[in-house]
């Protein structure tokens, strides 16, 4: 009719359906990351096993929730940084020569010797040392320590041990609680002789053998795993790293 006002059209922007890869977290990472993404009150899904986000919203928030996802799918960020870890690396040195005198494991290192001794040809397992860790998931620890004099005709000489670790990530299983490590590397320094001291045992020279593992994967909480082995100074001997973990609530 003549002078009526027309009703106001509003247009409605489409919605699109858009998979978002999340190349880097995983795990609780990936939780924190998907939980966050609940800020744009829109439709979307998330996936930890696939490392993707589906997102059914209008196409500037879409792209509003990719910068987010990609801003934050990185190592050190704030969605990265999570749970803190108690690990501990015990360093067994092992020989295929029976000992002469035994000497006591601690009670929790007796079944890892007991394995070892039953798949390798090592029999004489003594422990060298602890080394405590406190890592944070998201973050990467580099550590170097020296370690007990190992050569007693050497009083200058002594061992150490580089630590660099890069924890990627805790994730949640039906058998319980993982961490996922995406490069752990220990290196060894150890000193050997090349001239038999006469006397005094200062007059001993040595030079330092190079040694280490690096490996990579998932370890469960509260398991006792060997990581590998390190060969030793000669072919009747070599270096075992077992870790243990514990994630702190």
């Amino acid at each position: 009719m003549p002078g009526q006002e027309k009703p106001s059209e509003t247009k409605q922007e489409a919605f699109e359906a858009v998979i978002i890869p999340v190349k880097t977290l995983s795990g609780d990472s990936f939780n924190r990351l998907a939980k966050l993404l609940a800020v744009f009150n829109v439709k979307y899904m998330s996936d930890d096993k696939l490392r993707t986000i589906v997102v059914y919203a209008p196409k500037d928030v879409v792209a509003q929730m990719r910068r987010v996802v990609e801003e934050l799918d990185r190592p050190g960020s704030e969605a990265a940084i999570g749970r803190n870890i108690e690990m501990t690396l015990a360093l067994l040195r092992c020989s295929s020569k029976a000992p002469a005198e035994g000497r006591p494991l601690p009670a929790d290192l007796d079944p890892v010797a007991r394995q070892l001794r039953a798949t390798t040809q090592y029999k004489d397992i003594q422990l060298w040392d602890v080394v405590p860790l406190h890592l944070q998931e998201g973050k990467d620890t580099d550590l170097s320590m020296r370690l007990p004099v190992s050569l007693p005709d050497l009083p200058a000489a002594f061992a150490t041990v580089q630590i660099r670790i890069r924890t990627e990530a805790v994730s949640r299983r039906d058998s319980g609680r993982y961490v996922r490590f995406d490069r752990m590397a220990i290196n060894f320094r150890i000193p050997y002789p090349t001239v038999k001291p006469v006397s005094p045992p200062a007059s001993a020279q040595f030079q330092f053998m190079d040694v280490g593992l690096n490996t990579a994967g998932d370890f469960k909480e509260g398991q006792k795993t060997v990581l590998g082995k390190v060969s030793g100074l000669d072919d009747e001997s070599a270096i075992f790293v077992v870790i243990s973990l514990k994630v702190l609530d």
